[in-house]
């Protein structure tokens, strides 16, 4: 049984990290992918496990070469979803989930217009402005410019297939997983996942 792509995005504040870590771990046969990026490794992170750390021009000719599904500059430095690691994890029948922006996500639409896209949105600007100062990262100013940003993030939210709502954190978490399950209980997978099953159900006597 193939595994489902999963593309998920949200504006900063609105609780994705929380949800996914707690989704990866309490479900089965699901995973986050993890990205290349030029960036240097900061102190904690681990190759391979964080992100795939690579150099520039190795990067750059990934692109020529058209590996990502999905790759962006941000701040001097690129990042990217390599196409051949999800294509590998989704045929040994993993589920593969992409965090990235409505952008990344418009990019691999394109490629993969059968994957599965869900934003996250918060219960309100208030909420989201409150997560952002609770942080206690940013500048007033930093805040701001962050709100004004999920604005315009959110308002991409109709080209997206599901909207969760994180109001209440184990609520919006139960809706994930119904969302990852319901992909796995249509009927072309059940049909693999199951082929032994209808074969004896529907043999001869």
């Amino acid at each position: 049984m193939s595994g489902t792509l999963f593309i998920i995005s949200a504006p900063s504040g609105a609780g994705k990290t929380s949800l996914l870590t707690r989704l990866v771990q309490e479900q089965t046969n699901i995973r986050t992918s993890v990205s290349h990026t030029t960036r240097a490794m900061r102190p904690g992170e681990e190759h391979g496990v964080n992100y795939i750390f690579t150099a520039t021009e190795s990067f750059q000719k990934m692109i020529i070469d058209n590996a990502f599904l999905e790759q962006a500059e941000v701040f001097g430095h690129y990042y990217g979803t390599e196409e051949a690691w999800v294509d590998a994890q989704l045929a040994q029948g993993t589920d593969v989930i992409l965090e990235i922006d409505w952008q990344g996500a418009a990019q691999v639409r394109k490629l993969k217009p059968e994957a599965i896209s869900i934003f996250i949105l918060p219960p309100s600007l208030e909420a989201l402005n409150s997560r952002l100062k609770a942080r206690g990262q940013d500048s007033d100013a930093t805040i701001t410019k962050r709100m004004n940003q999920a604005v315009e993030e959110m308002s991409h939210f109709p080209e997206y297939d599901y909207i969760v709502v994180n109001d209440q954190f184990e609520s919006a978490l139960a809706e994930l997983k119904a969302i990852t399950l319901s992909q796995r209980l249509q009927l072309d997978k059940q049909e693999q996942n199951h082929a032994d099953l209808l074969k004896k159900l529907f043999a001869k006597p």
